[in-house]
């Protein structure tokens, strides 16, 4: 039940973000505006569903990884990927020393799992099949194309405001009324602002499903609650150099926050505490996946 509310949340908040993008766009242009406002919306999108995964792969410089050179990594996610109906991911090898990992790819038949050096240093396999069960759920459920075109379509409204910015309200008519500015100063100000909290919830909400469908597959939560202990603990110590647009797509965020009830809503993650409260609910409930494990 919890999976489907994540689902209908996210869908309700990518609505809310391309209104959004439509509405700085009549704000900006009128109608025109709007339509302006739809294009850049689709086209940037378009352009993170064909080289998202490229992007994210360069970024921290992982190269792909056969059977021979990592067979239990290998193991892992081909008996993960049965039990999900998944095809087999390709797997890529990043020599980070910071342990993370993420997935992206447009989808499950393009689907991409990256690990770091330091994740397979310090994980255990029962707590790298929490990891991976993690990504693959990511995979199996289209959150990578979800998030990634969030955070575009986020972008794209934070580029036009800036371009309304320093151009002046564009294009307005000469006729419109005070009340119209005063929309459009609203939304040069306020949009990109709204764009990132929603973004950031996006992202939240499909950690939560994703660590749950992980518990699923794996046969219990107990290691990804190992996992993402180790790996709260490792971040604080070992800093990870990625791009901010790009932190939504690790298991747990490659960089600290400040701990706020205001900063927490500017998190591409919840806190980990949250994350592991939540799986230890689930293990007083029977699980479908236990009997595989």
């Amino acid at each position: 039940m919890g999976i489907v509310v994540n689902g209908m949340k996210t869908a309700l908040l990518l609505g809310l973000l391309m209104g959004l993008c439509l509405g700085v766009g009549w704000a900006l242009h009128g109608e025109t505006g709007m339509l302006i406002g739809l294009v850049i919306g689709v086209l940037f999108s378009g352009a993170s569903y064909f080289f998202s995964d490229k992007i994210a792969l360069m970024s921290v410089g992982a190269q792909p990884i056969t059977r021979e050179q990592a067979p239990e990594l290998y193991d892992i996610v081909a008996r993960l990927a049965q039990r999900a109906a998944l095809p087999m991911p390709r797997l890529y090898y990043s020599p980070e020393q910071a342990p993370n990992a993420f997935a992206t790819g447009r989808g499950p038949r393009n689907g991409v799992v990256c690990v770091t050096a330091g994740l397979m240093q310090m994980m255990n396999s029962r707590e790298l099949e929490g990891v991976l069960g993690h990504e693959l759920s990511h995979i199996k459920h289209r959150d990578v194309l979800i998030s990634t075109n969030a955070a575009v379509i986020a972008g794209a409204i934070s580029y036009a405001t800036h371009l309304a910015l320093w151009y002046g309200i564009g294009g307005r008519r000469r006729d419109s009324s005070p009340l119209e500015a005063i929309l459009g100063i609203v939304a040069i100000v306020l949009a990109p602002i709204a764009a990132l909290l929603i973004q950031m919830a996006i992202s939240r909400s499909r950690e939560y499903a994703a660590d749950a469908r992980s518990a699923e597959l794996a046969g219990g939560p107990e290691g990804l609650i190992s996992a993402l202990k180790k790996l709260e603990d490792a971040n604080k110590r070992i800093p990870m150099n990625v791009n901010p647009a790009e932190t939504h797509m690790f298991i747990v965020m490659p960089m600290t926050m400040e701990r706020s009830s205001l900063m927490e809503l500017f998190r591409t993650h919840p806190n980990t505490e949250n994350r592991i409260a939540k799986l230890v609910e689930m293990m007083g409930h029977p699980n479908p996946y236990a009997q595989l494990a």
